[in-house]
């Protein structure tokens, strides 16, 4: 038997009705045993260890209402280009990574997080810019979004992609002049491209699990999401589950389109952990990225300088309504989650008016607890909707920050402020969670927090005062709510008896930090199951 007594710091248990502060809490092999007035904990122990907060700040550790762990470790073994300004230092790091590194010629490079609005050149590079960075190497350039994404020659060439290869539903190659391919492509198009890419070997990705797991254990998580697992990978979780590589639990989500292994594979994991490994359910993809100008709106974009867009142009959808429909359908009568990629408004009430319609289908269903994910510009009038079906919210908040900038230029100001409408959703009574999309941008929760309690832009731009929300909101959006949304409030979310020691150890308690300063809290150190996985 193993037991920690925790005291001597702020210990915020996230219970409300129970009270939000404790003096002690007390673990006993990897659960809450014990949580209140010092005295009375210290009574229910035996002979425990004493873990000293020093003033420091205890609370539930954070859940991940989704990202991406498998694309976050893969993707720390690509070449990293978040910050690039230019085309030229796009190849100049391209070719820095192949000289330092030795890369053999013909051997597959992806690089990652590049972002045409930071572009000096405003837009994507074609595939001559790439072919000057890796001449001899298929190369792939993939957004910051995940998207889009642009091939050299030699990536084409063996892919088996030319001008006679047509444009996917819900995608599209960019063409010159002539019909030849850019190397240019967006939504369907690239993310069924590179699922054909040949993958590390196996030990190479354990490792990058290993890391990754690490990296979000240092925000304080200790619940992650693969939020888009394919039949492909189901030989690599395998390999995952026997190697007990994963000590965080993980929630994945199968493709409607490429699971049937999966779920044959991980039967046992279907809506339970083995190996910190369990299936949540299904996702599906209805947009794009409003940033990439691929979210599927009911009002047209702003038109942009050099756009090959036509006049009034909305985006698209990724799905048509029947074959939403019917993996929706497919959904309830199993009685599984649906996590939906909604970025647009359109491609929100695309989901609403399925989802609703699939209810009626299929009478007598269990509440699968659907996501609308991102929901960026879900509006105000379509929240009553979401209330009505049960459905959750999760807002990726952090655009505010990220690419609030970038909304306003193309949707305008008024438009852009109605992004992730967080307090009108508290008002219309909705449970939401925040994200992060990892690897989008860091699964950096407390930023997160920062940007929904403040909501400014990168160049200082309040943007949508009236939907800043408390930090209390805030806070509950990466603990309970999101508990909630795994099917887990009865042992995550807060700190209560019987509940999993998922904890974490803050520099400041939030609910007493001034707003602005909430982004420069520290985690400290994040427990498993009363197991360290993280120290500062």
């Amino acid at each position: 038997m193993q037991e920690f007594l925790y005291r001597n710091g702020t210990i915020l248990t996230m219970e409300e009705a129970r009270g939000l502060y404790a003096e002690a809490l007390l673990v006993r092999d990897g659960r809450i045993a014990a949580v209140g007035p010092e005295a009375a904990v210290a009574a229910e122990a035996r002979s425990p260890e004493v873990i000293d907060l020093h003033g420091a700040t205890l609370m539930p550790s954070f859940l991940d209402p989704h990202s991406h762990l498998s694309s976050y470790a893969m993707n720390l073994q690509q070449i990293p280009m978040e910050g690039a300004a230019s085309y030229a230092e796009i190849v100049a790091r391209v070719q820095r990574y192949l000289a330092e590194n030795d890369i053999p010629a013909d051997r597959w490079v992806t690089a990652y997080g590049y972002d045409h609005n930071a572009l000096a050149e405003h837009r994507p590079p074609d595939r001559t810019v790439l072919d000057a960075a890796a001449p001899r190497n298929p190369l792939v350039l993939q957004h910051v979004s995940g998207h889009t994404g642009v091939f050299n020659t030699r990536a084409l060439q063996a892919l088996g992609l030319d001008a006679a290869t047509p444009d996917p539903a819900g995608g599209r190659f960019a063409r010159a002049a002539d019909g030849s391919l850019t190397g240019y492509a967006e939504e369907n198009a690239f993310i069924e491209t590179i699922k054909r890419i040949p993958q590390p070997d196996g030990r190479q990705l354990l490792g990058c699990y290993r890391k990754a797991q690490q990296c979000y254990a240092a925000y304080g998580i200790t619940t992650v999401q693969d939020g888009l697992v394919i039949d492909q990978m189901a030989p690599l979780y395998g390999g995952l589950c026997a190697a007990d590589t994963l000590f965080l639990d993980t929630v994945a989500y199968v493709d409607f389109r490429a699971c049937d292994a999966l779920l044959t594979t991980f039967a046992d994991n279907l809506g339970q952990y083995r190996h910190h490994f369990k299936i949540g359910g299904y996702k599906t993809f209805l947009d794009g990225s409003p940033q990439a100008r691929t979210a599927w709106m009911r009002t047209p974009y702003l038109p942009a300088p050099g756009a090959d867009e036509p006049a009034g142009y909305r985006g698209y959808p990724a799905l048509q309504d029947e074959e939403l429909f019917a993996q929706l359908c497919r959904a309830l009568r199993e009685g599984r989650q649906v996590l939906a990629h909604c970025n647009g408004d359109a491609a929100a009430q695309q989901y609403l008016d399925q989802y609703a319609r699939a209810r009626a289908a299929v009478p007598g269903a269990p509440d699968i607890r659907p996501v609308m994910i991102h929901a960026q510009f879900l509006d105000r009038d379509q929240l009553p909707a979401l209330a009505d079906l049960g459905m959750t919210p999760s807002f990726f908040v952090a655009h505010v920050y990220h690419w609030g900038d970038v909304h306003i230029r193309n949707v305008g100001l008024e438009r852009a402020a109605r992004i992730s409408p967080t307090a009108s959703a508290l008002a219309a009574g909705l449970r939401f969670t925040f994200h992060q999309d990892a690897p989008v941008i860091q699964p950096n929760m407390l930023e997160t927090i920062w940007c929904a309690v403040n909501r400014v832009t990168r160049a200082g731009v309040p943007l949508g005062e009236g939907e800043r929300i408390s930090t209390l909101e805030a806070l509950k959006a990466v603990t309970v709510n999101a508990a909630w949304q795994y099917f887990e409030e009865d042992r995550k979310g807060t700190l209560a008896p019987g509940k999993l020691a998922d904890l974490v150890a803050l520099s400041a308690d939030p609910l007493k930090t001034p707003a602005p300063a909430l982004r420069d809290i520290r985690v400290l150190e994040t427990w498993k199951e009363g197991r360290s996985v993280f120290r500062a």
